[in-house]
């Protein structure tokens, strides 16, 4: 799967400007677990970009932001299981920043959006 590096957000061109790692367009379904509540449900979503410090996708379901949930991301040919951070949503888009990432899972997704 080629990855095309992201030059800018047009809506979010604030937001892109800041960020510490560049985007790639990744787009694969996945799934995730909002981690708090008595019973974690698995939510459907597609990836839209990726870096090494989050992703953004379409989610089938609600997210609040500050909210933690476990992303598992096909990458590679394997998936990496990964907490996360949801930073926004909305009605199109959701962002979320990867937490206690380890080394080898930073390393598959330098990899897959090719600034290694």
């Amino acid at each position: 799967m080629q990855m095309l590096p992201v030059a800018e957000y047009s809506a979010e061109s604030t937001v892109a400007s800041t960020r510490k790692h560049a985007r790639s367009l990744f787009s694969v379904p996945f799934e995730l677990r909002q981690l708090e509540g008595p019973t974690p449900h698995p939510l459907h979503a597609i990836s839209l970009d990726i870096s090494e410090g989050g992703v953004g996708a379409l989610v089938q379901g609600n997210l609040s932001i500050g909210e933690a949930v476990q992303v598992d991301l096909p990458l590679g040919g394997a998936t990496i299981r990964i907490v996360a951070v949801v930073r926004y949503t909305s009605a199109l888009r959701s962002g979320f920043e990867f937490l206690r990432l380890s080394d080898g899972d930073r390393k598959q997704i330098t990899r897959a959006v090719g600034t290694a």
